[in-house]
């Protein structure tokens, strides 16, 4: 029976380690969001050291619970604690974080746009930072994120390619960073030439500050528009708010291994002491205070 229930034990702190490495992939996945798109570098550190303390502690456990080594399932319960503690931690960070903030509809237009207003809180706060920003905004130029906007139909009548006419991008679905950074507020009036040029309407009075912002030079366009801001915002939530998915699911898993490791450990003391199992512990009794 022991030996049984400590090898559930170890096959489920197997099963543990496999499960770790989705986490792991979350936060490549997120370094390479980082390196490309969403040029935020700090936030996939914490998932991945996550994972990879999730993988260790589940080797202790593993080894502990096959071997029945008392002192390493101390150090698997213990170290696993922490880890859950941690990975509720930051589940909860980011879903606080990225609480706030959507993109609103606009008629006619078949993609979203966005405003930093809508956000607030420490992630904005940081994003917002002008130093930071600058790091940001130079990695999205880097990272050549409009050049992609750019597409072609053929002409009905010549056959040639030519380029994208407004009524069909106006129905494309953008991107935040795309729809932010790529092209000037909707709000603007301007008068579409291509996916990234576009040119002022005369006469149109214009209240938003990102519409003196925009420009035409492809190394500048909106890349220091708070729309942009917003859209680096709103693609950071998405791609935290799918990775919490992950997390909430090995955390479950988590705490059904932790619950059965404090039973490994508990089969290893008896063992330990030579106890049966299922046996209550023998203790002496207490003499009666009172003779008969």
């Amino acid at each position: 029976m022991m030996r049984g229930s400590n090898s559930l034990i170890g096959a489920v702190n197997f099963i543990t380690f496999l499960v770790s490495i989705p986490i792991l992939g979350g936060g490549i996945w997120l370094a390479s969001r980082a390196n490309s798109t969403d040029c935020i570098r700090f936030l996939q550190w914490p998932i991945i050291i996550i994972a990879l303390a999730i993988m260790l502690v589940s080797l202790i456990g593993f080894a502990g619970a096959c071997y029945r080594v008392s002192w390493l399932l101390r150090l698997y319960l213990f170290a696993m604690f922490f880890v859950v503690i941690a990975l509720i931690f930051f589940i909860v960070f980011a879903y606080a974080v990225t609480d706030r903030g959507q993109g609103e509809v606009v008629m006619n237009r078949g993609f979203l746009e966005y405003q930093l207003q809508d956000y607030s809180g420490w992630l904005k706060d940081r994003v917002s930072d002008p130093g930071y920003w600058g790091k940001i905004s130079a990695c999205l130029r880097d990272g050549k994120v409009c050049k992609g906007m750019r597409r072609f139909v053929r002409d009905q009548n010549t056959g040639i390619l030519v380029q994208e006419p407004a009524q069909v991008f106006y129905r494309r679905s953008l991107s935040p960073i795309e729809s932010g950074c790529c092209k000037p507020p909707t709000s603007c009036g301007y008068t579409y030439i291509n996916e990234t040029l576009w040119t002022a309407t005369p006469g149109t009075v214009v209240i938003d500050p990102d519409c003196t912002r925009w420009s035409n030079n492809q190394q500048e366009l909106c890349y220091e528009c708070d729309s942009c801001k917003a859209g680096v915002l709103a693609s950071i939530k998405h791609s935290w708010r799918k990775v919490s998915i992950i997390n909430i699911v090995v955390l479950i898993i988590l705490v059904i291994v932790y619950v059965a490791g404090c039973a490994a450990y508990r089969n290893a003391k008896r063992i330990d002491n030579d106890e049966p199992f299922g046996m209550p512990r023998m203790t002496k009794a207490q003499p009666s205070r009172f003779q008969f």
